[in-house]
């Protein structure tokens, strides 16, 4: 049996019979964190919600942790793009947070003390819990998105999908969830998180997958961060985005 996190294999996603992703291959080790990459409309997103059946997968398969999405969906957290959320829905944000912990109910399916300090935890460690009984629709941005990965922490998952955590936040919160990640990577767990900025993937990400409809490429970030794959991958929109990867093979 694998006991990669995550396995993919030929996996394919049509929308109105138009490929969206088409045969993607891969394996992803554990305890690592990693970046997807690629243009506007390269599937990046759909990647990852083909992975937990939000959308169906017109062929291939996907494993996690060795079985099908469905019996491992407890051991995965997901954090969603900030914009496809109803931010207008009223619940606070405990009540947000504690939602991650319904895959981990018991027989009596009641949240626990223990439920609550979880969720408690997790929004301290993202800074949140002064704001606990305030409606998420009263927070800004890049606080909406700190509660998003409290939730996903509350959920104490060992993989973790993330759709574009750093878009629409502010530098302190982009670098507290950086360092967060990290720290989840140090105690063994392994993040996958859709990214936009190339600079920064450089230093954020110990690998990368680049996407573009198919798998560009996978792999250390030393590895796959050069120009001749950013190119595969971005074509033509890359001339600003070529010269980050020739200053980063300058400076070494």
């Amino acid at each position: 049996m694998s006991n990669f996190p995550l396995e993919a294999h030929d996996l394919t996603v049509a929308y109105d019979r138009r490929p969206v992703i088409y045969g993607v291959d891969v394996q992803v080790p554990e305890g690592k964190l990693i970046g997807i990459l690629g243009p506007n409309g390269a599937g990046k997103s759909t990647l990852i919600k083909a992975v937990m059946g939000i959308v169906p997968k017109s062929g291939g398969w996907v494993k996690v942790f060795g079985k099908p999405f469905e019996r491992n969906a407890a051991r995965v957290g997901y954090v969603p793009q900030r914009e496809s959320v109803d931010w207008d829905f009223p619940v606070n944000v405990m009540d947000v947070v504690l939602m991650g912990r319904y895959g981990k109910l018991g027989l009596t399916g009641r949240l626990s003390s223990s439920d609550r300090d979880a969720a408690a935890d997790a929004l301290e460690k993202v800074g949140m819990l002064p704001f606990a009984k305030r409606q998420i629709s009263n927070l800004s941005g890049g606080q909406q998105q700190r509660v998003f990965l409290a939730r996903a922490l509350a959920q104490e998952s060992d993989l973790y999908l993330m759709d574009e955590p750093f878009v629409g936040v502010d530098a302190a919160t982009e670098a507290a969830i950086i360092e967060l990640l990290r720290e989840l990577k140090s105690r063994g767990k392994t993040i996958l998180a859709v990214h936009h900025d190339l600079p920064t993937a450089q230093t954020y990400f110990d690998m990368l997958l680049l996407l573009n409809m198919r798998l560009v490429a996978f792999g250390p970030t030393e590895e796959v961060f050069t120009q001749e794959l950013l190119q595969k991958t971005y074509g033509g929109r890359l001339t600003i985005l070529a010269e980050v990867a020739d200053q980063r093979v300058q400076r070494k």
